[in-house]
């Protein structure tokens, strides 16, 4: 089992604690931070992208360990100064990427997801993109190649590094006096979440904010400017596979709409929301004034909600078997577990939404847990007895469950 995938047995336990920790001291002091639906969709959303990182399914156009074996140049002896400055190239590497994602049209498909949501609290943190599959970042790292920084170490510290970004998406800290002054606090964070004119795009550090304030991209939280959170085209769904891939089809249907060629090759790489001016002009595309932001919601009953939470809960108990059958199943089987699991959660966060299409992911799961039990002879991934009735007895019940949902979503669901 490889490091990233021990590490989550113990971080994300970790981060649960903390997301409710966050919303007991919220609700103690009166703040509104966390809505459940958009939770729920935060949560499934760090499912997935665990998954897909778990599962290895991203392609890099040139990997470090590839870099360091043909171009360095020297070889640190100090573990010490090999260990700081893989951190500083690391983070380096992750602003650098961090702003192109901001900046490029077709690489904010990449993060967008992140920013989706129009509340600020830990569970956001965890809206990690799944349409990210090829990496660049190697390029960044070159420097620490040179110097023969080897590969383990950054295998080692990639989810430590992930993992101290976590902590500071949320409102219940302050301003931490001279900590601002080095690394990226909550008050930083806020700023690069927020859609205000004063704030948006500021602030790409991951661990030092040194780094914005060499190259120009640093603004301080604002006593008079209250952030107001979200993208300024709202997302308008819970559902994460759809938000990962929702602004990429919109750069799609403009590309097939414009009549010019040479907009149809730069409306890829052009600065982020640029639009082909016949297309913008004919088919316009509706942006929120920050001060007058009405977040995205739905209505629904209680016994959905309920039903979420549990679906939720089950999607994060298959996520934990998948790891620990990974390394014991062929291949295809682990990507087919993958893919049932995303079909829940499409389903249930479809619902949340109201959406018919909920079915064909209800429908198609089913069949991917009857194939799966048919090709393990009748067991879940060499689960028999009691864990394999109840396992099918979540599959078969939650279909059914869901329809019934669904034909009574007059009564559950404002549109």
């Amino acid at each position: 089992m490889s490091f990233y995938i021990q590490s989550l047995f113990y971080a994300i336990p970790t981060f649960v604690f903390l997301i409710v920790l966050e919303a007991i001291i919220a609700k103690v002091k009166g703040v509104q931070i966390n809505r459940s639906a958009d939770v729920i969709s935060s949560l499934s959303s760090g499912i997935t992208n665990t998954i897909r990182d778990a599962i290895k399914f991203t392609f890099a156009i040139i990997t470090y360990s590839w870099l360091v074996d043909h171009i360095a140049i020297i070889n640190i002896e100090s573990l010490w100064l090999t260990v700081l400055i893989a951190f500083l190239v690391k983070d380096f590497s992750g602003y650098c990427v961090h702003r192109l994602n901001h900046r490029v049209n077709i690489f904010w498909n990449r993060h967008i997801i992140h920013h989706s949501s129009e509340d600020f609290n830990l569970s956001c943190a965890l809206r990690q993109s799944i349409s990210n599959t090829i990496k660049f970042s190697a390029f960044f790292m070159i420097p620490a190649a040179l110097l023969g920084v080897p590969a383990s170490i950054f295998t080692i510290m990639s989810p430590i590094h992930l993992f101290m970004q976590l902590w500071y998406h949320t409102q219940m800290i302050d301003k931490l006096g001279p900590l601002e002054y080095i690394f990226v606090t909550p008050s930083h964070h806020r700023v690069h979440h927020a859609i205000n004119d004063e704030y948006i795009d500021k602030n790409y550090g991951q661990i030092l904010i040194l780094w914005d304030k060499l190259f120009g991209t640093f603004q301080a939280e604002l006593d008079s400017v209250p952030p107001v959170y979200g993208t300024l085209t709202q997302v308008k769904t819970w559902n994460p596979i759809i938000i990962n891939f929702k602004y990429v089809w919109q750069l799609f249907k403009d590309f097939w709409k414009t009549k010019y060629i040479l907009d149809k090759v730069k409306i890829w790489f052009m600065p982020t929301g640029w639009r082909p001016d016949d297309v913008k002009l004919s088919y316009p595309v509706y942006k929120i004034n920050p001060k007058k932001q009405k977040k995205y919601d739905t209505h629904y009953s209680n016994s959905l909600l309920y039903y979420a939470w549990v679906q939720l809960f089950f999607s994060m108990i298959f996520m934990f078997h998948l790891f620990t059958v990974f390394h014991l199943t062929d291949s295809h089987l682990n990507y087919l577990y993958a893919i049932f699991i995303f079909c829940g959660i499409f389903s249930y966060t479809s619902l949340l939404d109201g959406k018919k299409y909920f079915i064909f992911a209800e429908f198609f799961r089913l069949l991917i847990g009857i194939y799966i039990i048919l090709v393990h002879d009748f067991n879940w991934y060499n689960l028999n007895g009691i864990y394999f009735y109840f396992i099918l007895c979540v599959i078969s019940i939650s279909f059914f469950i869901s329809v019934y949902f669904y034909k009574n979503n007059k009564q559950i669901i404002a549109y």
